[in-house]
């Protein structure tokens, strides 16, 4: 996977206006009463018609880069939850994200800080992400896969298997 890097010290005006864009939606969501029109609305102008019918996302939220997720249907993310999507982050259908999950799909570079590099984070169908995760860039999480509370993902969780810990470690297959 091919890693993309951007220089957040030379904005574009592009970068610039989908910042405030993205972050005045976020406030303007997480000040608005839940399972109204108002609230639909705003999150469907916030993931630019990027989410799937049925999906469900409790505030807060906070998400940077907006136009880079895109979200299948029935997908739930649960209160406090922070996606960082420079490098692109894609939700299939019927995810469960739990509370205060991150999604961090970009880093700083590790000499110059203003550099943030970039790869796509990927949770495939029915996947569970527990409470309190963080997903980091690069990250593909397997279909029917599940991720235990506070997990820290720094490797693919397979298809099928359930992975916990700091570092998450596969510590099962799911049987069917």
């Amino acid at each position: 996977m091919e890693e993309v890097r951007i220089d957040t010290a030379n904005p574009t005006p592009e970068d610039s206006q989908q910042s405030v864009r993205d972050s005045q939606l976020c406030f303007k969501i997480n000040h608005t009463m839940p399972y109204t029109e108002e609230y639909n609305a705003l999150i469907k102008e916030l993931f630019v018609d990027g989410i799937g019918e049925g999906s469900r996302i409790m505030s807060p939220i906070t998400v940077v880069r907006a136009k880079n997720v895109k979200i299948g249907k029935n997908v739930v993310i649960m209160n406090n939850c922070l996606m960082m999507s420079a490098g692109g982050i894609t939700i299939e259908d019927n995810v469960l994200v739990g509370a205060n999950s991150q999604l961090i799909s970009n880093n700083h570079d590790l000499y110059q800080r203003s550099i943030i590099t970039c790869k796509p984070v990927h949770l495939k169908s029915n996947c569970w992400i527990g409470a309190g995760s963080t997903i980091l860039p690069g990250i593909t999480i397997g279909k029917n896969a599940v991720v235990g509370a506070g997990s820290v993902v720094t490797k693919d969780v397979p298809d099928d298997c359930i992975a916990v810990g700091n570092p998450a470690k596969v510590i099962k297959k799911i049987p069917y």
